[in-house]
């Protein structure tokens, strides 16, 4: 994508976007349209949702209705009549800024029950997943979209994948120039605009210098009271804007496991930018140079890692575990029925120590995999492994044999 620095963040997107394959993600939307009636396909903006659905579904224009069009919005006046016979699927974008909606769908989907009917798209919003669970019960498969994956783009873009993020009009600029630019022209319309569309009144500036600071503090145990104090704010008001982040997803707050033993253990989560080319922009970065040069660098090479691992292997039982003695690790996950602990580790040496030793046992681990920055796979120690990051996150089966 030939990207010029002035482009629209919030513009639709180009040809070379599309040229990306995303498997994982189509065949996740195809089955959820498979076995339920209405698919709820979230993000937050511009990750590629309405790219990857014209894809997947290739509807016809009179199927689709694009809720930030004036015109869609008058087709709406009456939704029963003008949904119930649109087409074979239905395709509603910018769900959050109709959330009413939902009830007409119930009211469609019970008169005339198929799988694959609606397909409803929405950037992040506080109540858009709590109104289609309520008023879609039982009717309703919900994904979520991020950014690309190393898997769609290739292992040989990991280092761009890394310094721009993965918002694709950012990963696919014509240069890093260009990249940093339109993701500031993103956080300044998320902060400026999106956010009130989304149902959150804070100011901007506020949010903005919020957000740099909880930056500094990527990838470490939340303590709203020391960002309260660096901002001059109540701690109160810290907590509603970290929440507003999360529920935009941008941010995430990634929860501490509490195991039953007898060590005190962390309770309050870590907090994570979820896009690293955003993490950038916040911490000042625009060129490898800048990245190598940070002291943020290590915090953000792991912060990619995790989020990757994340879309790769799924978030729903996904935790950080730390105690006051030192231990920790850095994401348990449940995979195939086995509990596997990650560590991250930038670097090409990787060893044990004794926290990981402790991890293995306190949380009674299946396996223990250490993703390091090289490109060799061996054994550390007794259900102990270092995987190289690229393997573990492009290969087909990269958990095999633990």
């Amino acid at each position: 994508m030939l990207l010029g620095v002035d482009r629209e963040p919030n513009s639709e997107t180009t040809a070379d976007e599309a040229l990306v394959e995303r498997p994982t993600d189509a065949h996740a939307l195809q089955a959820a349209m498979a076995r339920s009636p209405v698919t709820l396909l979230t993000g937050p903006r511009q990750t590629g949702k309405s790219t990857l659905v014209r894809r997947v579904v290739n509807p016809s224009p009179s199927s689709v209705f694009d809720l930030e069009d004036y015109r869609d919005l008058a087709r709406l006046a009456e939704p029963m009549l003008a949904l119930r016979d649109a087409g074979e699927t239905i395709v509603i974008d910018e769900a959050q800024r109709m959330p009413e909606l939902f009830k007409s769908l119930r009211v469609l989907v019970d008169e005339a029950r198929r799988p694959g009917r609606f397909v409803v798209l929405g950037s992040a919003s506080p109540d858009l997943t709590g109104l289609s669970s309520e008023s879609l019960a039982g009717r309703v498969t919900m994904l979520e979209l991020s950014g690309f994956r190393l898997g769609d783009v290739g292992a040989d873009r990991l280092d761009d994948l890394w310094l721009r993020g993965g918002l694709p009009e950012s990963f696919l600029a014509v240069d890093d120039q260009a990249s940093s630019a339109w993701r500031d022209d993103y956080i300044a319309t998320f902060l400026e605009r999106d956010l009130a569309g989304f149902g959150f009144r804070f100011p901007a500036t506020t949010m903005r210098r919020f957000w740099t600071m909880l930056a500094h503090y990527h990838g470490q145990t939340w303590n709203g009271a020391a960002i309260a104090r660096s901002i001059d704010v109540s701690e109160a008001m810290v907590r509603r804007l970290v929440d507003a982040l999360t529920d935009a997803l941008v941010v995430r707050q990634l929860p501490a496991w509490f195991a039953n033993i007898s060590k005190r253990q962390v309770k309050a989560p870590r907090v994570h930018v979820r896009d690293c080319g955003l993490l950038h922009r916040l911490l000042g970065i625009g060129s490898r140079l800048d990245l190598d040069r940070h002291p943020k660098m290590g915090a953000s090479w792991e912060g990619m890692v995790l989020e990757q691992l994340l879309a790769r292997f799924g978030n729903s039982a996904a935790a950080f575990w730390s105690t006051h003695g030192g231990a920790e690790l850095d994401l348990r996950l449940e995979i195939d029925g086995q509990v596997i602990g990650f560590e991250i580790k930038r670097t090409d040496r990787p060893s044990t120590s004794k926290s990981m030793h402790s991890a293995l046992a306190d949380l009674e681990l299946d396996h223990l995999v250490v993703v390091h920055a090289a490109a060799h796979r061996f054994t550390l120690a007794d259900r102990i492994t270092a995987i190289g990051a690229t393997e573990l996150l492009v290969s087909d089966d990269p958990l095999s044999g633990l």
